[in-house]
């Protein structure tokens, strides 16, 4: 089992904002995470997403507030990777931002969590698993 995790921004948003089964999911993972001192990873992009969503940058920290600090790491975006990510999702056409968040799990070594289909068309850069498979 990976022992770093990458959550998806919808991932962090069915905890946040209790979406129903998949919010208890998503709180069940981050959760098991802290209990077992595993890290978890953001990075910029999560910030960006949010914003776009209209979050403030209080409620992007208290988003971000439930893992402590020591099991929380930011993970940064190179030029490279947002050459390439963009590359790709034009080519296969899926969402560059979606691109990245795998291409960022690749070269982290992070495992990404995610509903989102689009990253079935992405396990060739990196495989993608739902908060289920690890609680």
């Amino acid at each position: 089992m990976q022992e770093d995790f990458y959550l998806d921004t919808s991932i962090w948003l069915d905890f946040y904002e209790k979406r129903g089964k998949n919010g208890e999911s998503a709180l069940k993972l981050i959760l098991k995470i802290i209990n077992e001192d595993l890290k978890v990873s953001y990075s910029d992009l999560h910030v960006r997403e949010l914003k776009k969503l209209n979050y403030s940058p209080n409620e992007i920290n208290s988003i971000f507030s439930i893992a402590k600090p020591k099991n929380l790491q930011h993970v940064h975006i190179y030029r490279e990777q947002k050459e390439d990510a963009k590359n790709i999702a034009r080519k296969r056409n899926i969402p560059e931002g979606d691109v990245l968040h795998a291409i960022l799990c690749r070269d982290n070594n992070l495992q990404l969590i995610s509903r989102d289909n689009d990253f079935l068309r992405l396990t060739d850069i990196s495989e993608v698993k739902l908060p289920e498979d690890f609680i």
